[in-house]
């Protein structure tokens, strides 16, 4: 995972958040296992980016992007509650891999910011295995091109609750909309409010916050 310092280097940041069927993603090595007939499950039914650009020493909001995504399988009720997804809404919905060529487009070199990245990583390989542009067990972006922002929030304040919403809380963003329902692109443009309100505090050491940038 990145080093924060690297930010000095870039003028582009993807910020990326997935709703998912609430079904988690099944291993590489039982995949492997399964008959050449079966068909792996879909897991993302919902995907939002939101473009980071540098202005000289702060960083500002750009394009962003979502969108729907049909997992030609059933979505988890609990998972329901929490995003407000029904399966119905799903059915005209592209599948993953008609929408890849836009994820690869929106992310193209830059670094991709996420929270509880690995989460979203996995989200991620599994997806891009499933549309056969990766091997099963391997990633789509190396590690190192992830940046977590629940890994820098905890540096400004170790011992805190490290959720989203409990990290928008504590930094004063708006999460009141969050309350009725979670989605992609309302957790990835409050995660890109979050990493501009942290790098700024832990660039200039505000809070009392530790200089290293390394990961926990």
């Amino acid at each position: 995972m990145y080093m924060p310092n690297f930010l000095d280097g870039f003028d582009r940041l993807v910020v990326f958040d997935a709703e998912t069927t609430g079904k988690p993603t099944p291993s590489a090595e039982f995949i492997r296992k399964q008959p050449f007939a079966w068909k792996a499950p879909g897991v993302v039914i919902e995907v939002g980016f939101v473009e980071l650009l540098r202005e000289g020493e702060i960083w500002r909001k750009g394009e962003t992007w979502s969108s729907r995504v049909n997992p030609d399988g059933p979505v988890n009720p609990d998972a329901i509650k929490v995003h407000k997804i029904r399966p119905a809404e799903l059915k005209n919905a592209p599948r993953f891999p008609t929408i890849l060529p836009r994820v690869k487009d929106f992310v193209g070199d830059s670094p991709i910011v996420a929270h509880a990245y690995e989460n979203e990583r996995g989200f991620l390989d599994y997806e891009f295995a499933r549309a056969k542009v990766i091997a099963w067990g391997e990633s789509a972006y190396p590690d190192e091109r992830y940046l977590c922002t629940q890994v820098l929030f905890a540096q400004l304040f170790p011992g805190a609750t490290r959720s989203l919403t409990a990290m928008c809380d504590r930094l004063v963003i708006d999460s009141s909309e969050r309350d009725g329902r979670h989605g992609a692109l309302l957790d990835a443009e409050m995660t890109a409010d979050a990493l501009i309100l942290l790098e700024r505090q832990l660039k200039h050491g505000e809070s009392g916050a530790p200089r290293s940038w390394a990961s926990t």
